[in-house]
């Protein structure tokens, strides 16, 4: 019942209350009251007809309510949208596209259309460090392949704040929104622009006049990428739970709540948490191509600990610089989550759990391992890019499940005592 309804029907009660005893106990002196006295039997009709209109008004569906499917619908579109920009990351990161594009507008690039256009566009890309370090022997055909890559994949971007940022002022105007959803709309509108604005930065450190060491290779530095990658993630996760709030509500468990099940909960958002990070030093892994290096598994060139770990000093640059170090911490966070995700999962059998959390911690443990020995064929196999796309897809796809799970005990609390 909406809140005009609650509001009114003290009103509504009195009313029908009155028409019900004046219709039952006067309409056999309808003639009575016709010629005697109309403006009682006008007033009956009149109540009658209050509590019709009333009823109607204060019945008839919100707008919050109305659009909720609809505005579902638009939230996993976005979502989904940012999972293919994801996926045309990866593959423009792998084919060594994303430099290729020397100049960033805010509405987007003008594609050259003649051959002296081209042309033009190809010489800008020779006054900058890749193609004077790495491509000197690039043609202009190949220089034409690695250009529409980054174009692709800008103009995905842009094509994702049309699509999110038109229904939402559709949404806002009708009244689809309640506060809570509007404060996420302007949420998402944000971490849209900063994305972009993070893209293009990123894409600016590969530009820059930094590279002057012997074995340096022009690239993005790996922190911007890693941001670049994060914001993705968290835009990507914040969309599809919005989602999920709309077009697959979380399941109550009734009566009391066993202390495990809370503490199988706590379980579940520390494996996403896991997988976020995981998923985190990946991004470094490519932005230093550290998968090129040590390709064999489980051990490092006949080590455990290659010797090479610690080789940066201070130490800490290890961690984030030395391509031996980020490959090393990843095969760790790597195996690390999976054996989180397969205890998580054995637990969720002995739990009580909302329904289809039982179906999302095997979704989990399914996409989990695959995403593992995906890993291992793209480490083994010396990085091909169709694998290595896969493996990046993968990290989101296990994320979404996570999510998934998680979202499914939402509704999970501690009863106050």
């Amino acid at each position: 019942m909406s809140l005009y309804l609650r509001l009114a029907s003290p009103l509504l009660r009195s009313a029908q209350s009155y028409s019900n005893f004046a219709l039952k106990n006067l309409s056999p002196c309808r003639s009575f009251l016709t010629g005697r006295s109309p403006s009682l039997l006008q007033n009956v009709q009149k109540t009658n007809a209050l509590r019709t209109a009333l009823t109607r008004y204060c019945t008839k569906p919100e707008p919050v309510e109305k659009g909720r499917k609809a505005v579902g619908y638009w939230l996993l579109g976005c979502s989904g949208m940012v999972f293919v920009a994801v996926v045309l990351g990866g593959v423009t990161r792998l084919t060594e596209s994303g430099l290729s594009m020397v100049t960033w507008k805010l509405l987007g690039e003008q594609m050259p259309r003649t051959q002296q256009e081209w042309q033009d566009e190809f010489e800008r890309y020779q006054q900058f460090p890749e193609f004077k370090i790495k491509n000197k022997d690039i043609t202009l055909s190949e220089f034409k392949m690695i250009w529409f890559m980054e174009y692709g994949h800008r103009m995905w971007g842009r094509l994702i704040g049309a699509f999110y940022a038109l229904p939402a002022a559709y949404f806002w105007s009708r009244g689809y929104f309640d506060r809570g959803m509007k404060i996420r709309t302007l949420v998402f509108g944000a971490l849209i622009g900063c994305q972009g604005l993070m893209g293009w930065y990123m894409v600016k450190s590969g530009l820059e006049d930094r590279f002057h060491q012997e074995s340096d290779v022009p690239r993005v530095s790996q922190y911007r990428l890693a941001s670049h990658l994060g914001f993705a993630f968290v835009l990507y996760s914040l969309f599809l739970w919005s989602a999920l709030d709309k077009l697959l509500p979380a399941q109550k468990l009734l009566g009391q709540i066993p202390a495990a099940t809370l503490k199988f909960k706590g379980l579940a958002h520390a494996t996403k948490a896991a997988v976020f990070i995981t998923a985190m030093s990946g991004a470094f892994v490519a932005g230093l191509d550290a998968g090129l290096i040590y390709n064999s598994f489980p051990k490092m060139a006949d080590r455990w600990i290659p010797s090479d770990i610690l080789a940066l000093s201070p130490t800490l640059r290890n961690f984030t610089e030395n391509p031996t170090t980020v490959q090393f911490d990843h095969r760790v966070l790597g195996t690390a989550t999976l054996t989180l995700i397969t205890g998580m999962f054995v637990l969720s059998r002995r739990r009580m759990l909302p329904p289809r959390a039982y179906t999302a911690a095997a979704a989990v443990a399914t996409v989990g391992w695959m995403q593992v020995l995906l890993g291992i064929t793209t480490l083994l196999t010396y990085v091909p890019v169709p694998l290595a796309a896969s493996h990046q897809s993968g990290s989101l796809l296990l994320l979404s499940m996570a999510i998934w799970l998680t979202h499914e005990m939402k509704l999970v609390r501690r009863l106050p005592k």
